[in-house]
C-alpha cells in the first residue's frame, strides 16, 4: 500500500506546487501595483500633528457620517495605507475582493451611545454623549478606509431610543453592531476598560468580538483591561441579531482617565483598537493546533471533546505503538475530520537516527499502521524532536531528500505549550507560552502533545484566550513552517 501510494502523492503534491506558484504570481503583481500607487501618493503628503489630524478628522466626519458618502482620505490616512502596503500589513487577494463585495452588501453598525436630551454620564464640560460620537467616528473612518461598509446608529446628536437602534440594525441585517459608552462609579480611583456582550447566543459569536475589541483597545491605549461582562438584558446586546457588544472606554469620573477622554489623540488611539478588533473579528488570524506523541489511553479523548466543543479541527501527529495500543481513539480523531500525519512509531532518538534506513523503515511501520485501522493515507509526517535536532545532525538532510521524493511533506512548528516538561508545567504557564510564542504572527503552527495532562484541561482556555485566531487543520495546501 505504502509503494503504491507514494506515486500520487508525488503527483497531487507537484499539480499543489504549479497552482500555488501560478496564485504567488498573481498576488506579487498585484501588490507591486497598489504599492507604486500608494507610494507615489505617500511622497507628495506632509505630516501633520497627531492631535491635529484625528480633531480634524472628527469634525470632517461629523458631515461625512450624515450621507453613505465615500470618505475623502486625509494625508494622514494616505500615508498610513502606504506604510500598511510598504511594510506587507494589506494584502490584495481573492479573499479579500470576496469579502469587498460582500461587505457592499451587509453594513457594520457603529453606536455612539445616548444623544440629544440624553446626555449618559457628565462632568463639568465633559458630556457622555459627545465622547462616544467623536470615538464612534474617529472609528466609522478607519473601518472604511479598511474597505469595510460602515453605519452609524445615529449621525448628529438626535434621541434615538435604543431598542430603535438595533430595530434599524436588525432590519438591515447588519453584520455586527459595536455601542461606545464611558463608565462611571462613585468610587474615583476605579479606572479601566470593560466590555459587554450576551453570551446566551452561543451561535451569535458576541463573546468572541468582545474579548478582540477588549484586547485591541487595551493594546492601543494601555488602559487597564478591567474584564469581560456577559449580561443578558442589555438591549444592544441581547436584542441584535447579529454579533454584538457594549465598550465602556474609560471612566468618566475618574479625574485621569476623563482628561485622556478629552484628547483627540487618546480617541483615536481608542478608535484605532475598537476597529483593529472588528477587523481581527472578520479577518482573522489563522492558527494551526498540533498534538504530538498520541494517541493516549485518557487525555486524547478529552481533546478531542473540548475541539468537537468548539467545533474546532486540529492536527494529530501519532505514534505507531500508540496507534496499535489504542485503535479507538486513533479511529476517532479520523472519524472527526482531524488530520493525521505519521510522528514515528517508536519514540526512540537514537535507533530512529542511526541511519536515513533506520527512519524510512519506522515510518513506513507507521504509516502502515495508521492506514489498516484508520483508513488514512497519512501526506504528513514531523520529525520527533523537529526536524533538526541533537540526535539527526548527520542525517536529516538525507532524510528529507528522501521523504520529500517520496511525497511527503514534515512540519516543523513556530509556537509551542513548552508541555515537553509534562507534569512539571501549570495550565496557566502552558496558555502564557502559547500566547507568547505566537507573537502574532498571521500563521502560527502551534505544538502541543495530547498525553499531558495539563494541556488537555487547559485547552479550552487556551482557545479562548487566542480569539484572533481562526484554528484550522494541516493539510499540503498550508505552506509548510521548517527549521
Amino acid at each position: 500500500m505504502y509503494g503504491r501510494a507514494r506515486s500520487l502523492y508525488r503527483a497531487q503534491r507537484r499539480k499543489d506546487e504549479i497552482k500555488g506558484y501560478l496564485g504567488t504570481m498573481m498576488w506579487v503583481v498585484t501588490v507591486l501595483c497598489i504599492v507604486i500607487v500608494a507610494v507615489a501618493m505617500a511622497v507628495k503628503t506632509n505630516k501633520a500633528s497627531k492631535v491635529i489630524a484625528a480633531e480634524a478628522a472628527e469634525s470632517a466626519m461629523t458631515d461625512i457620517a450624515v450621507t453613505d458618502t465615500p470618505i475623502q482620505l486625509d494625508e494622514k490616512s494616505v500615508t498610513d495605507i502606504a506604510q500598511a502596503v510598504t511594510s506587507g500589513q494589506m494584502f490584495i487577494t481573492d479573499k479579500a475582493r470576496e469579502r469587498a463585495q460582500e461587505e457592499a452588501e451587509r453594513v457594520i453598525i457603529i453606536d455612539p451611545g445616548h444623544g440629544g436630551i440624553d446626555g449618559g454620564c457628565v462632568f463639568g464640560d465633559i458630556v457622555e454623549k459627545d465622547i462616544n460620537k467623536k470615538i464612534a467616528y474617529r472609528v466609522v473612518q478607519k473601518l472604511r478606509i479598511m474597505g469595510y461598509h460602515v453605519e452609524l446608529a445615529r449621525k448628529g446628536d438626535e434621541y434615538i431610543d435604543k431598542t430603535d437602534r438595533v430595530e434599524m440594525a436588525n432590519s438591515r441585517n447588519a453584520r455586527l453592531y459595536v455601542s461606545i459608552h464611558q463608565n462611571s462609579c462613585e468610587d474615583k480611583s476605579v479606572a479601566g476598560i470593560e466590555t459587554w456582550y450576551d453570551e446566551s447566543d452561543e451561535a451569535s459569536d458576541s463573546k468572541r468580538l468582545a474579548m478582540l475589541i477588549q484586547q485591541e483597545t487595551v493594546n492601543a491605549t494601555g488602559a487597564t483591561g478591567r474584564e469581560l461582562v456577559s449580561d443578558p438584558n442589555l438591549c444592544v446586546t441581547s436584542k441584535s441579531t447579529m454579533p454584538a457588544c457594549l465598550i465602556e472606554t474609560g471612566f468618566l469620573s475618574n479625574r485621569s482617565e476623563r482628561e485622556k477622554l478629552a484628547s483627540a489623540e487618546y480617541r483615536d488611539q481608542i478608535a484605532e483598537g475598537i476597529a483593529n478588533g472588528i477587523d481581527l473579528y472578520l479577518n482573522p488570524k489563522t492558527m494551526y493546533l498540533t498534538f504530538d506523541d498520541g494517541p493516549s489511553e485518557e487525555y486524547t479523548d478529552m481533546v478531542l471533546d473540548v475541539l468537537k466543543e468548539k467545533n474546532i479541527k486540529a492536527t494529530f501527529f501519532v505514534i505507531g505503538e500508540y496507534v496499535r495500543k489504542y485503535p479507538e481513539t486513533a479511529k476517532r480523531i479520523a472519524e472527526e475530520g482531524h488530520t493525521i500525519g505519521i510522528h514515528c512509531d517508536v519514540h526512540d532518538y537514537q535507533k530512529l537516527y542511526e541511519s536515513v534506513d533506520s527512519y524510512i523503515e519506522d515510518f513506513e511501520k507507521a504509516y502502515d499502521t495508521v492506514y489498516e485501522i484508520t483508513g488514512v493515507q497519512a501526506q504528513l509526517f514531523r520529525f520527533p524532536g523537529g526536524s533538526v535536532n541533537a540526535y539527526n545532525k548527520a542525517v536529516y538532510q538525507d532524510i528529507i531528500k528522501e521523504m520529500e521524493e517520496r511525497g511527503f511533506v514534515y512540519y516543523d512548528w513556530n509556537a509551542s505549550l513548552g508541555d515537553a516538561a509534562k507534569h512539571t508545567v501549570t495550565s496557566e504557564e502552558l496558555i502564557g507560552n502559547a500566547v507568547s510564542t505566537a507573537r502574532g504572527r498571521r500563521e502560527v503552527v502551534m505544538l502541543a502533545h495530547d498525553r499531558v495532562d495539563n494541556t488537555a484541561y487547559a485547552l479550552g482556555e487556551l482557545i479562548d484566550a487566542l480569539p484572533e485566531y481562526r484554528m484550522e487543520r494541516l493539510t499540503t495546501k498550508a505552506v509548510p513552517v521548517q527549521f
